[in-house]
């Protein structure tokens, strides 16, 4: 077990961070941006700095998922940077974390018996 401490609803196991460049945002998007993500259940910390358009994000992928947070980012008149740098690690994100919510869903059986059927 770990000393780490994280807000309700985070799951340790199940912890992702990410880190995004948008495409345009300034201060007051910023603080309004994080001020709608922060309190989101599986949300374990948000950085938004304004000068380098840098979203730095933890959350429990079991519980929340990447689009949810690009929505709010567009809500705010704001998006993710269209670098191809930007894309591939947009596209890797939504893999690992669909992974992540999938594993979280799968419930284990015991190899003795059989597997049960879908």
């Amino acid at each position: 077990m770990s000393d780490t401490h994280h807000k309700p609803g985070v799951h340790e196991v199940y912890l992702v961070q990410r880190n995004l460049k948008l495409d345009s945002l300034d201060a007051r998007q910023a603080t309004a941006i994080a001020q709608e993500i922060e309190p989101l259940l599986g949300v374990d910390s948000v950085a938004l700095d304004p000068a380098t358009r840098r979203l730095e994000i933890a959350y429990d992928a079991s519980v929340l998922q990447l689009e949810q947070i690009e929505a709010i980012v567009r809500r705010y008149g704001s998006d993710l940077d269209q670098s191809w740098w930007n894309r591939f690690k947009e596209g890797w994100y939504r893999f690992t974390d669909q992974n992540v919510q999938d594993n979280a869903r799968h419930e284990p059986w015991c190899c003795s018996k059989i597997p049960p059927r879908k």
